[in-house]
């Protein structure tokens, strides 16, 4: 029974992130309908109102003429910022991230010309959106499944359809889980045959799963882990015995070369 309900819990989610793709504009969508992103717009067009009135107060050129250097300063430092992100960051989760991280930063140093009290404002701002407002994680599944422990039991012991599951335990109130939210679903599209599967649980769902997997839902998140069948035979992160963790960044790559994902997907298609 529970099953079933999974999988019916999921059909929106699919079906929603499969409508924004089919949008012909699917960033700014994205921008209108996402309120983490939206209400950053709104902050960052305000500051046009908020720079216009500031001129308009102002009777000199000098003010103008420095506020003019800041800006032009703030947006060569931000353009190799972002070139420098888009080159080296893998998902778009990340890159976004960042990317507003910076130009919050770039924009407070701005407001600072103007007048403290905008600068403080606009860090209020920020402050309310981060509290009010979450980045949201990527809504594509590829041929991954979202599943409840329930039946990730269900699939490793009474339906050996796939020999080995590699399952992302994740929470959506996590940045780090958000920002390599797309990494599995990528994988597999890749690496999905009739040999090994791809699963999601959400431990905010069902946080009494992770002391079952040995997971902290604290700095062990988000957690990889392949089984074959039903026996555990890798996870990432790995725990040492001192029961601490060292995270590296996840990627597609450090995943692949973990799990040896290359090796297992040759040796399916070599059978």
């Amino acid at each position: 029974m529970e099953v079933a309900t999974a999988t019916e819990a999921s059909a929106p989610a699919a079906s929603g992130g499969a409508a924004r793709q089919n949008h012909p504009f699917p960033w700014l969508d994205a921008a209108i309908s996402e309120p983490y992103y939206f209400l950053h717009l709104l902050a960052f067009f305000s500051y046009f109102a908020a720079r216009s009135a500031a001129l308009s107060a102002d009777d000199g050129g000098e003010f103008h003429d420095r506020l003019l250097r800041r800006e032009i300063q703030a947006v060569l430092v931000f353009l190799v910022l972002f070139v420098v992100k888009i080159v080296k960051e893998e998902t778009w989760e990340t890159f976004l991230a960042d990317s507003l991280l910076y130009a919050k930063g770039l924009l407070l140093a701005v407001t600072l010309i103007i007048d403290y009290w905008l600068t403080l404002g606009y860090f209020l701002g920020f402050v309310v959106i981060y509290a009010v407002a979450q980045q949201p994680p990527y809504d594509g599944l590829g041929h991954s499944s979202h599943l409840t422990p329930l039946q990730l039991e269900s699939l490793l012991t009474e339906e050996p359809t796939s020999r080995f599951w590699l399952v992302e335990f994740r929470t959506s109130f996590s940045a780090t889980c958000i920002q390599a939210s797309s990494v599995l679903p990528e994988l597999s599209n890749i690496y999905s045959n009739k040999n090994i599967s791809f699963g999601i649980i959400d431990l905010g769902h069902f946080p009494n799963a992770a002391a079952k997997f040995g997971i902290s839902m604290w700095d062990h998140l988000p957690t990889y882990i392949l089984f074959d069948k039903a026996t555990e035979v890798a996870r990432f992160p790995e725990v040492t015995i001192e029961s601490k963790v060292s995270v590296p960044k996840v990627t597609k790559k450090l995943l692949c070369q973990h799990f040896d994902l290359d090796r297992r997907l040759i040796e399916y298609l070599s059978t």
